[in-house]
Formats: C-alpha cells, sequence, structure tokens
C-alpha cells in the first residue's frame, strides 16, 4: 500500500516573497511507486518577512504581515548594502483598518491591548520609543512575537531634538533602531514623526527619509486619546465612528491611538472600537513599507 508524507517548510527568511513559499514534498513508497491519492499540503504562512539584502522582495501581496531588516543602517553601510528603498507600488486593495499605537511600551496598557488584539485575532502597529523599549524589553518581545509590526517613534519624542535639524532627526531614529535590533533581532523600515509631519517637516526631510531606506507614515483617522481635555472612552469610539465615514477612509484607514502609561481609557474602547470597524467591512493590517499614505 503506497504512503506519503507531506512535508511543508515556511520560508520567513531573507529574499522569500512576501506570501512566503510553502513547499509539499511527496515520498513515494519504498518500490517507487506514485502514490495512489494525494492529500492537500498544508500552506503555512509567513509571520514576518526580512528584507532582501536589495530589498527586492518588498511587493505589495498582503496587508497584514510585518517587515522588517535584519541589518541596522550602520552594517548596511558598513557592508557596501544599499540603503534606499526602491520605489514600491502601494497595497491598495480591499477595505483596510490599520491599528496604531503610539509611545509606547510600557509595563500595563501596552500588554492589555495585545491581550485585546489576541483574544479578537487581529494584528496592529506599535510605533514604539527607544526609551521605553529599554524598560520594557519583555513587552516589546511580545509585540513582536504575536506578529505585529514594530515602527521607530523615535528615542523619547523630545521635539527639540526633532526638529527643525533633520540630522537630529536621523540620529534619533538610528539610535533607536539599534535599541530595538538589540531587543528583538531586527530593525524597522517603517516610522512615524512624533506629532506628525506636518508643521514639523523642512524640504529636507523627504529626500533624507528615502535615501536611509525610512517609511514614514501619519494617520488620516485620530481616536483624540491624547487631547488635553482628558476625553474618555467614548469619546474614542465616537471621533473613530465618524472620521471612518466617507471617501477618504473608503480603502484605508490609518488610526492613531496610544497604548503608553496613562491611556486607561483606550484599552476600554478597543473593543469597541474594533468592533466598529468590523461592523463597516474593514479587515486589519499592520503598517508596512507597502502600506498606503494616509493621504
Amino acid at each position: 500500500m503506497s504512503a506519503k508524507v507531506v512535508k511543508v517548510i515556511s520560508c520567513v527568511a531573507l529574499g522569500v516573497a512576501l506570501l512566503g513559499v510553502s513547499i509539499a514534498q511527496r515520498v513515494p513508497s519504498g518500490d517507487g511507486a506514485e502514490p495512489e491519492a494525494e492529500e492537500a499540503a498544508v500552506v503555512v504562512a509567513p509571520t514576518r518577512v526580512l528584507a532582501a539584502d536589495d530589498f527586492t522582495n518588498l511587493a505589495p501581496a498582503a496587508p497584514d504581515i510585518p517587515v522588517y531588516d535584519r541589518y541596522t543602517l550602520a552594517e548596511r553601510r558598513a557592508a557596501g548594502l544599499p540603503t534606499a528603498l526602491p520605489e514600491i507600488t502601494p497595497y491598495r486593495e480591499g477595505k483596510v483598518a490599520y491599528l496604531t499605537f503610539d509611545d509606547g511600551p510600557d509595563a500595563q496598557n501596552t500588554p492589555a491591548v495585545l491581550d485585546i488584539l489576541q483574544a479578537a485575532g487581529i494584528h496592529a502597529t506599535f510605533y514604539v520609543t527607544g526609551r521605553q523599549a529599554e524598560a520594557h524589553p519583555e513587552v516589546l518581545k511580545r509585540i513582536y512575537d504575536e506578529g505585529h509590526a514594530i515602527g521607530n517613534h523615535s528615542y523619547d519624542h523630545r521635539y527639540a531634538k526633532l526638529y527643525p535639524d533633520i540630522n537630529g532627526f536621523l540620529a534619533e531614529m538610528e539610535k533607536t533602531d539599534a535599541i530595538i535590533q538589540s531587543i528583538i533581532g531586527v530593525r524597522p523600515l517603517i516610522l512615524r514623526a512624533p506629532g506628525g509631519i506636518i508643521g514639523h517637516f523642512t524640504p529636507a526631510y523627504a529626500p533624507a527619509l528615502r535615501a536611509n531606506g525610512y517609511v514614514e507614515h501619519d494617520w488620516n483617522v485620530s481616536s483624540a486619546d491624547a487631547a488635553p481635555n482628558h476625553p474618555v472612552a467614548q469619546d474614542f469610539i465616537d471621533n473613530i465612528m465618524s472620521e471612518t465615514e466617507g471617501a477618504a477612509t473608503a480603502h484605508t484607514a490609518i488610526i492613531l491611538m496610544h497604548s503608553s502609561e496613562g491611556h486607561e481609557e483606550t484599552v476600554k474602547a478597543l473593543p469597541e472600537i474594533i468592533r466598529i470597524l468590523q461592523a463597516k467591512g474593514y479587515t486589519f493590517g499592520v503598517i508596512t513599507p507597502m502600506t498606503p499614505q494616509p493621504w
């Protein structure tokens, strides 16, 4: 009687295409005969993608798989590898909501957010600061291990070191890259400028970010959970409900929230925010270099 073993190899490694490759191998019986029946091969999707040395494996194939680089910029320069990303076509299929959380990780609210996301079976993006990553490396590891995307949000969010000097901005990002890599073994290609780019970036910033392979994403939906008037969970829910109406968010909703200390109301609001977005027909993605810009 014929016997068969299906072997599946999940190709989550350098140079693998964004959706990964799974290989099904049939093993014939001892007499060399082909199996009489064949079961469907099991396909294991990658949990993350590592950029190739030349970045050529970055393509818009799925919105929910994080992308990282195993090299820091200093390591790329030392090895003579490119630092600038090639031209990338944005991912524009379907209706995708990108939940993003700034300023963490912390010891309380970020783990609570992760618990909610895990229960819902969805992934999000965490723009972390180097200072907080140093303080809570175990939470950063959890974010990474559970398949969420990690983005660079500077070392300590101090505008005086970031604006208006592009060299200071890049130094902050490289410092934070090195901290992130020391904890999880890879560094992000994505970043978010503290406070957003409007009113902060001069014309020198965009070409410098391109030359160094960074992709910056602001947001087109704000929970307003950092407003100075101490809003509460229902305010965030109402904001996201109203700001995801209309053509501007018909395909891409990049939603700004925070998961750092003092944002307990964001944690309270999150399950209902997820429910509302699902009811509106959104699926959930993570920010990558292929994510469309919010405007």
